[in-house]
């Protein structure tokens, strides 16, 4: 199995990249849908914690890589996609399952995010800059940053929509 690994800042445009390969055919999962599923079933909002907050905890409790767990019980075929690879712990799980991994690196500048996640009005939307990087410095600190840097595929997207999905297309049937 070909095992697409996807990662980048949250704005960075992954979820455009998704589209293209839902529109090729390729299968995937979004390990922050595994992480959203689990918040709402544990009862933590409740308890008043956030999502990020859940992600962190199941990582001391069960090891960096438990969402790659998690998320490795749903996949199949030949080629499988997956969008939210954050850490190099993670990385190696899936490189434990198939000598086929690639890491698909999104990078888009930093204000440019934050007004996307800002106009995508999403329930983690940030309230201002400053929740904004305080995400951005909690992603990094589980180890994103090496991930992204140590993409064997990395796609700017500071332009416009019609252009990036040239650029992840491309990639995509690159790797295929």
């Amino acid at each position: 199995m070909k095992i697409l690994l996807v990662t980048g800042m949250p704005g960075a445009g992954k979820e455009e990249l998704l589209n293209v390969a839902r529109s090729m055919g390729i299968p995937f999962l979004r390990m922050g849908d595994i992480v959203r599923d689990f918040h709402a079933r544990s009862g933590a909002a409740e308890k008043g914690l956030s999502v990020g907050q859940v992600a962190n905890g199941e990582r001391e409790k069960h090891g960096k890589d438990i969402w790659a767990k998690r998320a490795i019980e749903q996949m199949h075929g030949d080629i499988f996609l997956v969008d939210g690879c954050r850490s190099l712990d993670e990385v190696n799980s899936y490189k434990g399952l198939s000598k086929e991994v690639y890491i698909i690196g999104v990078h888009a500048p930093r204000m440019i995010r934050y007004d996307r996640l800002v106009k995508r009005g999403r329930e983690d939307a940030p309230h201002d800059i400053y929740e904004f990087d305080e995400r951005d410095n909690r992603e990094l600190g589980w180890g994103m940053g090496s991930v992204l840097a140590l993409s064997d595929y990395l796609i700017i997207n500071d332009s416009d929509l019609d252009c990036f999905q040239k650029k992840v297309r491309e990639t995509l049937e690159m790797i295929r």
